[in-house]
C-alpha cells in the first residue's frame, strides 16, 4: 500500500489563480460561466446539471492491474491515464484561469489540507465546496492564512467540468492516483465528484493511519447528564440527513450529515463545514432545519425544479409541454434530446406514451423531473449545531435501512450485542435504492463506504469490529426507515406501515434513555422490542408494534409464509454477499442468524 504523498508544486499549471474568491465572486462566475444556472427565488442559485448522480461506473485508480484485488475501484496503468491528464492541462493551459479554493477535510490535529482546483464553468462547484470544507483561518490561523503562498496541500482536486475527453464513455472520466493523492474529474458536472475525490483519498489515509471512515451522520446526544456523540450510519437515501437533524432524548445537536473518521476507543473526527442534504419531499415541517437552510440566500441547490418565478417545487415529477417549452435550453444543454424534446412541446407525444411503468423510457428522462435535489447548507445555518472543535467519544452507533415491499419485514429497530454482528450489517449496507441511484430501484447491499472507500471493501468490516471491540459499552443499533410489509403505494390501501420521522425520533430516544425492554429475535439473533412488555407500551403507543416487530403484521394477514421465505432469503443472500468480500468468518457467522 502507498505512503505519505510528496509536497505538492502548489500551482502546477501556467494559468491564473483566482485563489480563495469570496462567495459573493463565486456566485458572479457561476451566473456568468457555468450553464444552467439561474438565480432563484430565494436570492441563491440552482444548478440543473447533466449528471444527477456520481459516476462510479466512470472511476478508476491509477495504479499497477496486478493490485486489483486490492482495490474496489477498476485499476488503470499510467500509461492509460497519461493521455487524459495531458489533455486536461492542456485544456487547463487554453483557457488560462483556475478557481483555488485552499481548505481543510475536518478541523484539528486530525485535519488534513486539500486543494480544489476548477475551471471557470465549475464556479457552482467550486462555490458549494468551499462552504463544505474548513477556511484556512480556521485550521491554521490568521497569520499562516493570509499568505495564499503558504498553503502545504496533502490532496488536490483537479475539475474540468466542459473537458470531454476523447476516448472517454460519455466524454467523462475520474482518474485516482492514490500515491500522490491527486484526483482529475473530467467531463461531469455534479457537486457530488468533488466531494467524493476527497473523501476517497481521506478514507485511504485514514485506513492506512488505523481508522475507518463512516459513511454516516453524527449528532451530538445528552443523555444521563453528560454529552456523548452518535454515529448514524446508511447508504444515499436511507435518510442519515433527516436523523441527524431531527430531535432525539433530552439535548440533540447535529455534528455532521455525511462522513466521519471512527479511531480506537470512541475517537471521532469530522470531515466537513456544512451539509450536502436531499430536497425531494422537503418540507418545513418534516425538516425544519434542511427546509430553512436550503431556502436561505447563503446556500447552493442543485437539480432542484424552479418555476416561472425561481420558487422551488421539491415534490416536481412530471413536466408538462409548457414546461419542458420553458425549460428547452436548459434540458438540451444537460443532454436531452433535442428532437424528442420538440416532439414532447409539440404535443407529438404524451407524458403517457414515453413512460414505462414510473420510469422514462431512453431518451425521454427530460419529462421527469430528478428526485436527486440536494443543497448545500454552511454549518453557520444549521439551528444549535455542535461545536465542532469540541467533539465527543462515541458511545452510540447506528445503521439505517430503507426497507420496501410486501416483503420489507426489517424490524422498525434492533440492537447488536455483538460487534462483529454489527460489523456485519454495516458491511451489509442494505437497503432500497433510492432517486440517487438514477433509474435502478429495488433492494440491494453495498458496503457502507462502497462509494468511497477505494481498497478491498472487505477491509471494512474487519476494521469496524476492531474498533468497535475498542469501545466498551458502545450501543450498536440498526433502524428501517422505509416501510414495513409494503410501499408508498399499498400504505396508501392499508397495506403495511410507513416508518416515519417521528416514529424514528421516538424508537431513537427510547434506545438512548435506555427505557426499552428487549427480546431476542428468534432468527437472527439481534434484539428486538418486546412489544408485548407492558414497560413498552409508552414506546408502542407512539410506534405501531407491527413496525417493532414485523412478525405480528404477516401473522395478522395470514403471511408467515413470506415472513419465513424473508428469512430463509435474508440469511443466504446475506452469507453469499459476505464471502464475495472475503469477509471473515466470523463476522458472517453472528450476522446471518443459526
Amino acid at each position: 500500500m502507498t505512503t505519505a504523498a510528496a509536497k505538492k508544486v502548489l500551482h502546477p499549471f501556467a494559468a491564473e489563480y483566482l485563489t480563495n474568491p469570496s462567495q459573493d465572486v463565486l456566485r458572479e462566475l457561476s451566473l456568468e460561466h457555468t450553464p444552467a444556472v439561474s438565480k432563484t427565488a430565494c436570492g441563491n442559485l440552482v444548478k440543473v446539471a447533466r449528471n444527477k448522480a456520481r459516476q462510479a461506473s466512470r472511476t478508476f485508480l491509477i495504479g499497477n492491474p496486478d493490485d486489483a484485488p486490492n482495490f474496489s475501484h477498476t485499476v488503470v496503468t499510467a500509461e492509460v491515464a497519461a493521455p487524459f491528464i495531458a489533455g486536461q492541462r492542456a485544456y487547463i493551459e487554453e483557457k488560462n484561469r483556475l478557481i483555488e479554493v485552499q481548505g481543510w477535510v475536518g478541523v484539528g490535529p486530525r485535519a488534513v489540507a486539500v486543494q480544489w482546483l476548477y475551471t471557470v464553468e465549475g464556479a457552482n462547484i467550486a462555490g458549494m465546496q468551499s462552504i463544505l470544507a474548513f477556511s484556512r483561518t480556521e485550521v491554521e490561523g490568521a497569520d499562516k492564512a493570509a499568505d495564499p503562498d503558504s498553503f502545504d496541500p496533502s490532496f488536490r482536486i483537479v475539475y474540468t467540468p466542459d473537458y470531454r475527453p476523447e476516448g472517454a464513455n460519455g466524454g467523462q472520466i475520474i482518474l485516482v492516483d492514490l500515491e500522490s493523492y491527486t484526483t482529475y474529474i473530467m467531463g461531469p458536472d455534479y457537486f457530488g465528484e468533488s466531494k467524493k475525490a476527497a473523501l476517497r483519498m481521506l478514507n485511504h489515509k485514514v485506513f492506512l493511519a488505523g481508522g475507518l471512515v463512516l459513511h454516516a451522520g453524527a449528532k451530538l446526544v445528552h443523555v444521563g447528564g453528560r454529552d456523548v456523540s452518535m454515529t448514524i450510519l446508511g447508504l444515499s437515501g436511507t435518510g442519515k440527513t433527516t436523523t441527524t437533524f431531527s430531535k432525539q432524548g433530552e439535548v440533540t445537536q447535529p455534528i455532521q450529515d455525511d462522513m466521519v473518521a471512527l479511531w480506537p476507543n470512541g475517537e471521532m473526527s469530522v470531515t466537513e463545514n456544512g451539509c450536502f442534504a436531499k430536497t425531494w419531499a422537503l418540507t418545513e415541517k418534516s425538516e425544519p432545519v434542511i427546509y430553512r437552510g436550503t431556502v436561505s440566500s447563503d446556500a447552493w441547490v442543485e437539480n432542484v425544479y424552479t418555476d416561472a418565478d425561481g420558487n422551488y417545487d421539491f415534490f416536481k415529477t412530471a413536466l408538462s409541454p409548457a414546461e419542458v417549452g420553458r425549460l428547452r435550453d436548459v434540458l438540451i444543454a444537460t443532454n436531452a434530446d433535442p428532437v424528442n424534446v420538440d416532439k414532447y412541446i409539440a404535443g407529438d407525444v404524451t407524458y403517457d406514451d414515453v413512460m414505462d411503468g414510473k420510469t422514462p423510457k431512453d431518451g425521454w428522462d427530460f419529462v421527469k423531473w430528478t428526485g436527486n435535489g440536494r443543497s448545500i447548507i454552511p454549518m453557520s445555518s444549521v439551528e444549535d449545531a455542535a461545536d465542532l472543535h469540541n467533539i465527543q467519544s462515541v458511545e452510540y452507533m447506528g445503521i439505517l435501512n430503507r426497507d420496501e415491499g410486501v416483503d420489507a419485514c426489517t424490524p422498525g429497530i434492533v440492537k447488536f450485542e455483538d460487534p462483529a454482528q454489527a460489523a456485519g450489517f454495516f458491511m451489509l449496507g442494505e437497503t432500497t435504492k433510492t432517486s440517487a441511484a438514477g433509474k435502478e430501484r429495488g433492494k440491494t447491499r453495498s458496503p457502507f463506504t462502497q462509494p468511497f472507500f477505494p481498497l478491498a471493501h472487505g477491509l471494512q468490516a474487519s476494521r469496524f469490529s476492531e474498533l468497535a471491540a475498542t469501545m466498551e459499552g458502545v450501543g450498536l443499533w440498526l433502524m428501517n426507515t422505509g416501510f414495513v410489509g409494503g410501499d408508498g403505494d399499498s400504505v396508501k390501501e392499508g397495506v403495511g406501515h410507513k416508518v416515519k420521522i417521528r416514529h424514528s425520533s421516538a424508537m431513537l430516544e427510547a434506545l438512548l434513555t435506555d427505557s426499552i425492554v428487549w427480546k431476542k429475535d428468534p432468527d437472527f439473533g439481534y434484539l428486538i422490542v418486546d412489544t408485548d412488555h407492558p414497560d413498552n407500551a409508552a414506546l408502542v403507543a407512539k410506534v405501531p408494534a407491527e413496525i417493532l416487530e414485523p412478525r405480528k403484521l404477516y401473522a395478522a394477514n395470514g403471511k408467515l409464509d413470506v415472513y419465513d421465505d424473508w428469512v430463509a432469503t435474508m440469511r443466504t443472500g446475506r452469507a453469499a454477499f459476505l464471502k464475495k468480500w472475503d469477509v471473515d468468518q466470523a463476522i458472517i457467522d453472528a450476522t446471518c442468524g443459526a
